[in-house]
């Protein structure tokens, strides 16, 4: 069974169990007192009319863990004289959704609004997402559901329509720092009995990756460990300790963001495949983006691999995707996926070269004119100015390729793209040769 948990009724101050977690504890308990979303908290948006019950807005809250959907629901929860009934998708199923329906039925002839909290929402079928849809389509009640999953692949697009979708993005290293200066002094947090030292401090803002409730449990743990040696200081070494995770030297936006990105990429283009995973660890340790680094893979994959391997574009952009869609950590795992495979495949920068030869004599005003039997010739009178006329049609030829300028005259003939005699290039090499003969009629 479930507990409903249900409340109704105008919002009570509520009181802070002091043994709650701190992440309890420090739970916003207005609109204003939110950190991050600013996207979605200016005036008359969604989420301010949700939270201020001032329209009946069916809302699916997407965003990673620790971004405050929970927080969002627990402001609805006590605001207004709505009826709050929360359920989670872990636990619940079409008998306890149909069972809130029908109860919010009866409140609604005496005037009172039903708001159906379902967390976890991805995790109910379609069958038990479909149960839904008559009650959020009439107003029976008011949806306030959260996911982390992509909604577009893991809510019914019936109910998808109905709701008004939110993306709560992750929050900032400043939004964390604030939460985490806010718990130091607040009385509801640990009230000034401790304070943090600036390294202790960068290294839990770091270490929750945008995630409030782990920054608020770091601290929560790091404080417990100082009070216990009635010390009032955390330092970097006692947070390390409290979270057993080791504090990585790295700034994200300093000298040694650059040093290690650099050395991860030179690691890959040296085919060290053990370097290239130790730089990736750090970097997601440390924190750092991961589109960042999927970014940074796609890059590679053109620029160092090319047409030696041309799957580990597919690989690179697959996994910058995959980072995307299911988010950290697990994402890591696809960003290795991408890491071995363009540091163990053969290596080429014939790509870049090509363009950047290209780029330099457009640059330098090699361009001229587009030959006339190459111009468009699809409208009336391009016969009469020789557009289109004795352009030669490849499919024609058995070899699907025919002896023709298709260069403006400053750049014909010039080679930009020399594959390299590496991988998959090895044998392009040869067929690139042999239609440039056949192109430029130097074919015997």
């Amino acid at each position: 069974m479930f507990d409903v948990g249900e409340t109704s009724g105008p919002a009570k101050p509520v009181e802070v169990d002091p043994n709650a977690p701190l992440a309890v504890r420090m739970r916003p308990r207005t609109i204003d007192e939110l950190i991050g979303q600013e996207h979605l908290l200016v005036p008359g948006g969604p989420l301010r009319q949700l939270v201020t019950g001032e329209a009946p807005l069916s809302v699916i809250l997407w965003g990673p863990p620790g971004t405050g959907k929970t927080t969002i629901a627990q402001l609805v929860a006590g605001s207004g004289s709505r009826r709050y009934v929360p359920l989670s998708a872990l636990s619940a199923g079409v008998k306890e959704v149909r069972a809130v329906i029908g109860e919010a039925k009866m409140r609604r002839r005496s005037g009172v609004q039903t708001v159906l909290f379902i967390d976890e929402v991805h995790r109910f079928t379609k069958t038990q997402q479909d149960s839904l849809l008559s009650a959020v389509e009439d107003r029976t009640v008011t949806l306030l559901a959260a996911t982390t999953e992509n909604p577009y692949f893991s809510v019914v697009s019936p109910l998808l329509s109905r709701c008004v979708l939110l993306t709560l993005e992750p929050l900032t290293d400043e939004h964390i720092r604030t939460l985490v200066q806010r718990a130091v002094t607040d009385e509801r947090g640990l009230n000034g009995e401790v304070s943090l030292s600036p390294e202790a401090e960068d290294h839990i803002v770091r270490l929750a990756a945008g995630d409030a409730r782990k920054a608020l449990t770091a601290l929560e743990a790091a404080a417990s460990s100082v009070r216990a040696t009635d010390e009032t200081v955390i330092s970097v070494e006692v947070a390390e300790k409290a979270v057993d995770t080791a504090a990585v030297r790295y700034d994200r936006d300093g000298d040694s963001h650059y040093d290690v990105a650099s050395a991860f990429i030179k690691s890959m283009r040296g085919s060290d495949v053990d370097a290239a995973l130790h730089y990736l660890a750090r970097m997601i340790v440390a924190g750092e983006d991961p589109r960042f680094i999927a970014r940074r893979l796609v890059i590679f994959a053109s620029e160092d691999v090319g047409m030696a391997d041309p799957t580990a574009l597919q690989t690179a952009t697959a996994a910058a995707d995959a980072v995307a869609f299911i988010g950290m950590p697990e994402g890591g795992i696809n960003l290795a996926h991408a890491v071995i495979h363009c540091a163990t495949a053969p290596k080429s920068n014939a790509v870049v070269s090509a363009l950047g030869a290209a780029l330099t004599d457009v640059k330098e005003g090699r361009i001229g004119s587009i030959p006339a039997h190459l111009r468009d010739a699809h409208y009336s009178g391009a016969k009469k100015v020789g557009h289109g006329v004795e352009y030669k049609y490849p499919h024609n030829d058995p070899r699907g390729v025919v002896t023709q300028d298709y260069a403006p005259e400053p750049v014909r003939g010039r080679t930009y793209y020399e594959p390299s005699p590496h991988g998959a290039e090895r044998d392009l090499g040869e067929r690139v040769a042999k239609l440039r003969r056949i192109v430029r009629g130097e074919a015997t």
